[in-house]
């Protein structure tokens, strides 16, 4: 487990400049799919890359060089050098029109080395490697839809910051875009894939039909005061470290009938830690939601280069009580009955969903909301000065994703970054360390029981 960093920091930035594409490129509109412009998903979202310095590179420029090669990229991203628009209703379309996107220099007087031999979000001074203040949400109309920032370290290194508009790619279009940019700046003449824009092809039918229920999108029944809000005070970082002790010891106590993926085993898991953490109520509905990629599922398949959002949310639901009071493999179930329905048909339905309902967001309260990023490949990018010590998210909120990771001792294995009141934390964390000690589990029992922290909530708030 990875304590938050003390390390602090400011950097000295250089006024923002617009990078514009290279060359001409056409001035046309474009609409974004009915995937792509719902209201959940329009902010920025940010990322974070830390380079070591390189022998081959020293007195070179990272920022220098990465400013040429996104004048270079824009020319065949060039929707991205353009600025959205809202027509009648609030369908978002690009308008191409090369105004170009942010970019600024920096420089910090701090080394790679700083950061820890551990790095997981939240970053260290995350905000000081960004351009703009980090928000999970942000008008995305009529202003810039990418942000860079490059700061150069004190040991030669360099750290690269990015923040682009969700609407206009999910997490595997962000890392395409990236490696086209490292390309070019390695001295490639064009990116290996060439983006496709395609977004008609998840835009609602006409007329749209909704032929599945959408709980991602209804509200959760309330029966007391929500126990936690982005934005509360006294909420805390942690990042948790699940290494091959402790997926083996998951995997184990799945029931052998069923064929899980990691993820599966995690988020169920820790779904469960976060509702005892929490506090709920037992009759409180909760839920997990998280991220299902439609490439690769998707019948005819999305067209390589494809960079738009191409995923749907799986939802599954129960009560606190049953899913604090029951095994893990209750958990796991409901997990897995979840990702089973998401099909060709169920995408196509949450589109048209969208234009019936008007774009709705999708519900958070009450909700474990996760997804998986450790084959999404943001530790590959390489602007020429080799992979990076760390690339993916900048923090995270009351949303979390699994990344790739180690310990302290080298060991690979899933990153958790966890965000959550002081209080709850503590019992998080002891939700957590229990998953490798004997009391977690009857030993001699084929299933896992309810380990005994579980077991003392529940009790006392049965009494209640």
């Amino acid at each position: 487990m990875a304590m938050p960093s003390s390390l602090t920091f400011k950097s000295r930035r250089s006024e923002p400049v617009l990078v514009v594409p290279a060359k001409p490129t056409p001035h046309e509109i474009k609409p974004l799919s009915d995937i792509d412009d719902q209201e959940g998903i329009r902010f920025y979202r940010s990322g974070i890359h830390i380079y070591r310095s390189h022998p081959s590179k020293v007195g070179q420029d990272p920022a220098k060089i990465i400013k040429a090669a996104l004048a270079e990229v824009l020319v065949y991203y060039y929707p991205i050098a353009g600025r959205i628009r809202e027509e009648s209703g609030r369908k978002l379309v690009v308008e191409c029109n090369g105004e170009g996107i942010v970019f600024v220099e920096a420089d910090v007087d701090v080394s790679v080395d700083d950061f820890g031999d551990v790095i997981s979000p939240p970053i260290p001074c995350y905000q000081e490697l960004l351009c703009e203040p980090d928000s999970a949400s942000a008008v995305v109309v009529d202003r810039p839809l990418l942000y860079i920032q490059v700061t150069r370290l004190s040991c030669g290194g360099f750290v690269f910051g990015l923040q682009l508009c969700h609407n206009i790619a999910d997490a595997a279009g962000v890392v395409q875009l990236l490696k086209a940019i490292a390309e070019l700046a390695r001295g490639a003449e064009a990116p290996s894939v060439q983006p496709v824009w395609a977004r008609e092809l998840l835009c609602a039918r006409s007329p749209p039909r909704v032929t599945h229920q959408h709980p991602e999108y209804e509200e959760v029944e309330r029966r007391g005061k929500e126990v936690i809000r982005a934005g509360d005070a006294g909420l805390i970082h942690r990042a948790f470290f699940f290494g091959p002790k402790e997926m083996s010891t998951l995997r184990q106590r799945a029931p052998p009938q069923i064929r899980c993926s990691r993820f599966d085993l995690l988020a169920a898991f820790v779904w469960r830690c976060r509702t005892v953490a929490l506090g709920y109520d037992p009759c409180d509905e909760v839920r997990i939601q998280f991220v299902v990629n439609a490439r690769g599922r998707r019948s005819p398949p999305l067209p390589v280069g494809f960079y738009g959002n191409a995923f749907t949310f799986a939802v599954a639901s129960t009560t606190a009580g049953e899913l604090c009071g029951r095994p893990y493999s209750y958990a796991l179930e409901q997990v897995m009955k979840a990702k089973a329905k998401v099909t060709d048909e169920f995408l196509q339905s949450v589109a048209d969903l969208m234009v019936v309902r008007g774009r709705p967001r999708f519900t958070t309260a009450q909700t474990y909301l996760v997804s998986d990023l450790t084959r999404a490949g943001f530790e590959e990018v390489d602007f020429g000065w080799g992979e990076g010590v760390y690339g993916g998210a900048a923090t995270a909120n009351l949303a979390t994703f699994h990344i790739k990771s180690k310990n302290g001792r080298g060991e690979e294995g899933i990153g958790l970054p966890m965000c959550l009141p002081a209080p709850a934390m503590e019992r998080f964390a002891l939700e957590i360390a229990c998953l490798t000690e004997e009391t977690i589990f009857d030993r001699q029992s084929p299933a896992p029981v309810l380990d005994n922290h579980s077991a003392t909530y529940l009790i006392s708030q049965l009494s209640n």
